[in-house]
């Protein structure tokens, strides 16, 4: 790692606390109703919206309800963004003419979406038209993001409010959360990255004469388009002469902003943030990373406002920022290490460390900071390739997601997903004084407590089940697969962890575009996402209604350092116990084999 690395990585830290305070003074407003200073062009808007569908903004609604409210809207967009994929070749906007994509790929998209995942099967450029990736995939985008939104401050009046069901109407939460929140600063971030040169236009694609013209082999096909097999069950190939490039276009600033501030990460382009059209400038990169984290460090200092704790609401942030730090230069020192396999022909030693994989234009550090603030976060937008890096490397922001994505995490999500593990601390400290455990006032019961485990052992059910399963499979999981051994298995479980982690990156060497994986991995981002969620909102309707009890010297304060410890102890020990077996056969082993000089 050089100092100018390091320099930069503890640059973005510093400048996204600065911003943590006055992101959460917005969100603060815009959920408890106040005045904005952009009331005079949306609260228009935002009347004639609940005129039109006939929203009682008065009228809130216990969890239950809001629960429902928020699940009918999930499969309406579901099924509208599925039906505009089958569909779009006879709609409009779609210069290229691009076909629907297919049954189980729409179904895959349309849920990845939906669910705030934006895992992504196919390659964006030569598959949807640019009315598919405005009016369906960006509007997901912000629905998707707002709905997290909506989701998390639910939760937090659930804590801050007592003996009352009510927690908020969904339709306002949705509805603010978008015109106040996502709008206008998306809209500010794709004009500045338009600046940096992020293309923008609604131009057919150009074509261009190769100088240097190749020839490639690809992969032979019958006059069906299947893939020719030889007698020993192996693809034919053939020789292909490229003398031309296709150079896609399309509005990729104004998708790209809200890709990043919702932590959505579908990129417009399959390279995503690693394309030159998408990500252009060491500066496009820095302030991409900082909308990924800025609306989930916000909801900290939103957090200790709305339960009348600052420190609380700090202590949370902090144990946060001490797991991303742990994380990013753990990721940044295997990196830059490099591959013992591949020394320098003159002194044998490792120069510059593992560039397989990323931009130069980055190099190792932002790439490393990159990738442990997309899986900190909900999002899944890369800027190099996870599957390049060295086994620890791979490691990093495998664990990050499998730790819950709490560092963190996605707009919304990843702040009642740290709420959950806050209450789970709060019941161990109860346990070790042998008192009733205590939140802010509200003491935490058998109800609570089994709800929140309910929440915690979906998640490895689910990765560890699909997993397994897809291991075993030679007709279903393994046909997919470019890589065996470790590197295969951590392919799959990595797709798994992503997938059900709502998060969308990948280790790209498996080709998941298949009806098995499409399949499986839409199953697994519907039960990541919301039956994870009905728990969580039995927890905020339950805390709603209690009683505040007065705080004794058998209180554990929650706005201490040692709150902060014993919380990232209690998210380590839940996601390295559960998750370390299948770890230790992929990317663990993976790094001895390296050393040992073995590759995959």
């Amino acid at each position: 790692m050089t100092y100018n690395g390091l320099l930069q990585i503890l640059f973005f830290l510093v400048v996204l606390t600065l911003l943590a305070k006055p992101m959460g003074v917005i969100l603060l407003r815009v959920y408890n109703g106040e005045k904005t200073f952009l009331d005079l062009i949306f609260k228009p808007i935002e009347r004639l919206i609940y005129k039109i569908t006939r929203v009682d903004a008065t009228r809130e609604m216990n969890w239950k309800q809001y629960g429902v409210a928020m699940l009918i809207f999930s499969l309406v967009s579901s099924l509208a963004l599925y039906a505009m994929q089958r569909f779009q070749f006879y709609l409009p906007l779609n210069p290229q003419s691009f076909a629907g994509p297919s049954e189980h790929s729409s179904f895959n998209t349309a849920v990845s979406f939906v669910t705030n995942t934006n895992w992504q099967g196919y390659v964006g450029e030569t598959t949807m038209s640019y009315l598919t990736q405005m009016a369906g995939l960006a509007v997901q985008n912000f629905k998707s993001a707002a709905v997290g939104m909506a989701l998390a401050i639910v939760f937090i009046r659930g804590i801050s409010r007592f003996e009352t069901e009510k927690l908020g109407n969904f339709w306002v939460d949705l509805t603010r959360g978008t015109l106040y929140v996502l709008l206008p600063l998306s809209f500010l971030a794709a004009v500045f990255f338009v600046s940096q040169g992020v293309v923008q236009n609604f131009k057919p694609y150009d074509t261009a004469k190769l100088t240097d013209i190749q020839t490639v082999q690809v992969d032979k096909k019958d006059a069906d388009g299947n893939v020719v097999k030889d007698e020993k069950g192996e693809n034919v190939k053939e020789d292909q002469i490229v003398d031309t490039q296709t150079i896609a276009q399309g509005p990729v600033a104004s998708q790209l902003a809200i890709k990043m501030f919702g932590t959505n990460g579908g990129g417009f382009f399959n390279a995503n943030s690693a394309h030159p059209f998408e990500n252009p400038t060491p500066l496009s990169n820095f302030v991409q990373m900082l909308l990924i984290l800025l609306i989930p460090a916000g909801f900290t200092y939103t957090l200790g406002r709305m339960v009348r704790s600052q420190s609380h609401g700090w202590a949370v942030y902090a144990a946060m920022m001490m797991l991303l730090v742990a994380g990013v230069f753990t990721l940044c020192y295997a990196e830059s290490r490099g591959n013992p396999l591949y020394p320098n022909s003159v002194d044998q030693t490792v120069v510059g460390g593992n560039f397989e994989g990323k931009e130069t234009r980055f190099g190792v550090a932002n790439s490393a900071l990159f990738a442990t603030v997309t899986t900190d976060a909900s999002c899944g937008a890369v800027n190099s390739m996870h599957d390049s890096f060295t086994p620890i490397g791979g490691l990093v922001p495998m664990v990050n997601i499998l730790l819950g994505e709490v560092i963190f995490g996605g707009v919304g999500a990843g702040m009642y997903g740290i709420l959950i593990m806050v209450i789970l601390t709060v019941f161990i400290a109860g346990l070790m004084v042998g008192r009733t455990p205590e939140y802010l006032g509200k003491k935490i019961e058998a109800y609570d407590v089994q709800m929140a485990m309910l929440y915690i052992l979906i998640f490895p059910l689910i990765i560890l089940g699909f997993t397994a399963i897809s291991s075993i499979s030679p007709d279903f999981g393994l046909t997919s697969l470019n890589n065996q051994g470790a590197h295969g298995l951590s392919e799959i479980f990595y797709a798994f962890t992503s997938a059900t982690g709502n998060n969308g990156s990948a280790f790209a060497g498996i080709s998941a575009n298949t009806l098995w994986y499409n399949t499986t991995l839409g199953v697994a981002m519907l039960i990541g996402r919301f039956m994870m969620i009905i728990p969580m909102l039995a927890i905020a309707g339950n805390l709603a209604q209690k009683k505040i009890v007065p705080a004794s010297l058998g209180t554990f304060p929650v706005n201490t350092a040692l709150f902060s410890i014993l919380l990232i102890s209690v998210i380590l020990i839940v996601g390295a116990l559960t998750f370390f077996p299948v770890l230790s056969l992929s990317p663990i082993l993976e790094h001895f084999q390296m050393v040992n000089g073995q590759t995959f």
